[in-house]
């Protein structure tokens, strides 16, 4: 369920008064671009994502226009450039809808060119506390949309976290209760509620832009605000409605189910779960990732975890079908496998053909079933609407490339 943000939109609302963002009639374009880092050796993407599940997993176990921003892929995360300041200083901010703050602090050091104001958040990423306080200060993005008086948070300190300054959460305004440092238990304003307050966008909407990977740098992606980019699609957005599953809602939650193959193969029967730009790879529940496993033929290689099939075994593999509101998103047999051309990222042999489908080491019913990655999301746009409180997804001139 999405919360209201209580008395810290009036707060956000006040702080903008007098000092209106500049509105044109056509959007501003922000790009992606992914690179891979290889200044500490080959990346282990698996265990990237394996610290990344766990948190979901173990999360509650008991108890007016669009605008457009790139973004680039490093060490298997995706990466915007924002620019804080007067004068402007640019940040790498990694993009996660699994988390709704919005932070620096991790590389660049923040110039502290306005005020403390005196409040903190708490939260935890990836496994660490990561204490933060809020300063206000003049965000720009894109091509020249500026936020006066945002509060930003700054991290103290911050280890293990290469590549990047911090995070631009783009999760829902959930994720924000209770993280303030004075316990409050209101949500507060996430960046693109600060948009839509500025004036800058018309609605609460993102949609996401990937493309397949080939190579480790150049490969772009695109962030927008305000409104889907429909040139991106080749297809109808099909929407479907945020999830009422507890452990799922408060993420992008959804319900679907999946199935294999020409004869409709149940792999995950109707479920929730949710999407996940942090996440390399797709995951599914212990008992669906079995099915899968016996439809495809595949075992599982020891060293990386993932699970491998035979150039006979690829030849004959079939369409995996996520079944999404009223409609069916295919995975073509290419779609279903990793980037051979990458296969040093997960330490593999070079001619060695893995499947992106990995377990979630707990059996369905446990109310997070699967976890939609970006081996998903580049192969099909992403549009999460909160005004609505709705997940859209659409073709692309991507989703049955050849390009793994």
């Amino acid at each position: 369920m999405f919360l209201t943000v209580s008395f810290l939109t009036l707060l956000l609302a006040l702080s903008i008064t007098g000092s209106p963002v500049e509105v044109r009639n056509s959007p501003t374009i922000l790009p992606l671009t992914r690179r891979l880092n290889f200044s500490d050796g080959t990346i282990n993407l698996v265990q990237h994502d394996k610290a990344r599940v766990a948190t979901f997993r173990d999360y509650n176990m008991h108890g007016r226009r669009a605008e457009s921003i790139p973004m680039t892929y490093s060490r298997g995360r995706y990466i915007v450039a924002l620019n804080v300041g007067s004068p402007p200083t640019t940040y790498k901010l990694v993009v996660d809808c699994g988390s709704a703050v919005t932070w620096i602090g991790a590389g660049t050091p923040y110039g502290k060119t306005s005020f403390n104001t005196g409040r903190g958040v708490k939260e935890s990423y990836g496994g660490s506390e990561l204490p933060r306080t809020f300063f206000v200060d003049t965000v720009t993005l894109g091509h020249g949309i500026t936020i006066p008086n945002y509060e930003l948070a700054v991290a103290s300190t911050v280890s293990n976290f290469r590549d990047s300054d911090g995070v631009l959460g783009i999760g829902p305004q959930d994720l924000t209760v209770g993280t303030l440092t004075n316990d409050l238990p209101a949500a507060y304003p996430t960046f693109t509620d600060w948009l839509v307050t500025a004036g800058a966008i018309r609605q609460n909407i993102v949609g996401i832009f990937f493309q397949p990977l080939r190579t480790g740098d150049g490969d772009t992606g695109q962030l927008v605000f305000g409104e889907p980019d429909y040139t991106k699609c080749t297809s109808n957005i099909v929407y479907t409605d945020i999830t009422n599953t507890r452990r799922s809602q408060r993420y992008w939650g959804l319900d679907q189910r999946i199935t294999y193959g020409n004869r409709d193969i149940n792999i995950l029967f109707p479920t929730a779960g949710i999407i996940d730009t942090g996440c390399n790879f797709i995951y599914i529940a212990s008992d669906a990732y079995g099915r899968y496993r016996a439809a495809t033929g595949a075992t599982i290689n020891k060293r990386n975890g993932l699970l491998r099939i035979t150039p006979r075994q690829y030849s004959a593999l079939q369409e995996l079908k996520f079944h999404i509101g009223n409609g069916v998103f295919s995975l073509s047999p290419n779609a279903q496998i990793w980037p051979r051309s990458l296969n040093h990222r997960i330490r593999a042999e070079k001619d060695d053909i893995y499947l992106i489908i990995k377990t979630l080491s707990m059996p369905t019913g446990a109310g997070l079933d699967f976890i939609i990655g970006w081996t998903f999301m580049q192969r099909f746009y992403t549009v999460l609407d909160r005004d609505n409180r709705k997940i859209g997804f659409a073709m692309t001139s991507f989703t049955y490339a050849t390009t793994n």
